[in-house]
């Protein structure tokens, strides 16, 4: 059985999230766990003075967060029903990284799945900062990320960015392969680099990864670097009709390392489709 944790602010953004959980699970015995987090450092804007009016807010935070998240449980137990999804709510007041942190541990979550909304107009002002949060804080657990207004219908086609610098371990791949499984997707996966001859260690993990996925439809892609791995990789999805992209979120990263570009969160920024972020 999955475990997956939805965090909502109750945005039509966070409904998105949802709604697309549900449809890429909807095949598979599933519990979700709805979780809002109010933070009580906002009442400290108030000061000290007035103990008795800060805990009548803090009350009142407490059952606004309750009372949405019932009502979010009433109309997906009315309006979604699957016999094989279950779910259950969460109300923390901790900061949104702290609480789906404590929630991984005590429920032993499979996978984050979060609203994002891309970066807007000329200074590119990241509106749903909360998700690199997340992505910077929580390193055990996938975090898959989807985009403000993304329609999800199906997955025929995942994209795997990679320049094969790391060995791949079974656990790293698991979310992946098992959904490409469920909906029959070809992984493409994408060597992005300004030359393509691979040294002995890259060979090895390249024989490695073709083996682990082996069962599965692939194509291993080499796409010549232009500008930045981000334009790059977004040029690559347009041209094949990519419907999600999986990266492995490595600590400090080849192309961190050489180019400078946090791949990571730089996509997360701009992806129009989902971007499933799988743990080292």
């Amino acid at each position: 059985m999955k475990k997956i944790l939805l965090p909502t602010d109750f945005s039509d953004n966070a409904w998105n999230a949802i709604f697309t959980a549900l449809k890429l699970y909807a095949e598979v015995t599933c519990t979700f766990y709805l979780l809002h987090a109010y933070e009580p450092q906002a009442l400290n804007m108030l000061g000290r003075k007035g103990q008795q009016r800060l805990g009548i807010i803090y009350d009142s935070l407490s059952e606004y967060s309750k009372q949405e998240l019932d009502k979010i449980l009433l109309y997906l137990n009315k309006n979604h029903a699957n016999p094989q999804h279950s779910f259950e709510i969460i109300s923390k007041s901790e900061t949104l990284e702290e609480a789906i942190s404590e929630v991984i541990l005590k429920k032993d979550i499979d996978l984050i799945c979060m609203g994002t909304k891309g970066a807007t107009g000329a200074k590119q002002v990241f509106m749903g900062s909360n998700t690199v949060k997340v992505l910077k804080k929580i390193s055990t657990c996938a975090v898959l990320a989807v985009p403000d207004e993304y329609n999800f219908q199906s997955l025929k086609a995942v994209a795997f960015p990679t320049d094969f610098s790391k060995k791949y371990e079974k656990h790293q791949l698991a979310l992946m392969t098992e959904l490409a499984s469920l909906w029959k997707t070809k992984i493409q996966v994408v060597h992005v680099a300004v030359e393509f001859e691979l040294n002995d260690r890259q060979l090895i993990n390249k024989e490695l990864l073709k083996k682990r996925l082996a069962h599965l439809n692939v194509m291993f892609n080499n796409i010549e670097f232009e500008t930045d791995v981000e334009h790059t990789l977004a040029k690559f999805m347009d041209n094949t009709q990519i419907e999600m992209m999986a990266l492995i979120k490595y600590q400090h990263s080849f192309w961190e390392k050489i180019i400078g570009e946090p791949v990571v969160k730089k996509m997360t920024y701009h992806t129009k489709v989902p971007l499933l972020v799988l743990p080292e």
